[in-house]
């Protein structure tokens, strides 16, 4: 029988028993919207920590939206999947077209989720990055490539299950990843959890509302 998680929150309590260590030094949360704030937020809550919001958004192909050919974060860092990309040859422009698109929704819900409140500082203090599982890992790695130009002390990420090769991909951009579940026989992470429903915006700003953000 394999490790399941009731939902998200309970995801991130499991999670957080793993983060100790990071009680006591000067660590920031940070979920992935929308389902990572959502396993943040317990994450937060246990080691009494700030929270916030770290934006990313999937590069889809254009015509088959759900094969990421890379990802964009806060900052306007852009990460590719080569892999991909040789392999269809996807044309300059349509990229562009794309990266266009989710630069504006990426930047609608940074108005959404922050409000008037600044992000957190980065500099100089221990990110541990959350989501709700890894698949490929091409959102983590936009996160990680943006964040490290921000000059963070140490870059964490966490999450509850993942792929033994998007663990092994992450080991070498980072300080540490902590992962729950790898399991060698991966399938997608929303099998991996009995409540799986999509995480709206309003639960987001609920969640970002109700912790800290110094």
């Amino acid at each position: 029988m394999k490790r399941r998680f009731r939902d998200r929150a309970h995801a991130g309590v499991e999670l957080s028993a793993m983060l100790e260590a990071y009680r006591d030094v000067d660590a920031v949360v940070l979920g992935l919207p929308r389902g990572g704030v959502a396993v943040a937020a317990p994450v937060a809550d246990a080691l009494d920590l700030p929270l916030d919001a770290y934006v990313v958004r999937k590069l889809g192909v254009p015509g088959h939206e759900e094969l990421a050919m890379g990802a964009i974060a806060s900052g306007g860092v852009v990460v590719w999947n080569d892999d991909v990309l040789s392999s269809l040859r996807i044309a300059d422009d349509r990229r562009e077209a794309v990266v266009a698109h989710e630069r504006a929704e990426l930047e609608r819900r940074e108005r959404a989720y922050r409000g008037d409140r600044l992000p957190v500082t980065v500099s100089g203090r221990t990110m541990i990055v959350v989501d709700d599982g890894l698949a490929t890992g091409a959102t983590m790695h936009a996160a990680v490539a943006a964040l490290r130009a921000e000059g963070p002390e140490a870059i964490v990420v966490a999450v509850p299950v993942a792929p033994p090769s998007a663990i092994e991909g992450m080991r070498p951009l980072v300080d540490e990843v902590v992962a729950l579940v790898v399991p060698a026989h991966f399938g997608a992470v929303g099998e991996w959890y009995d409540d799986f429903r999509p995480t709206t915006d309003d639960e987001v700003v609920s969640l970002l509302r109700s912790r800290r953000s110094d």
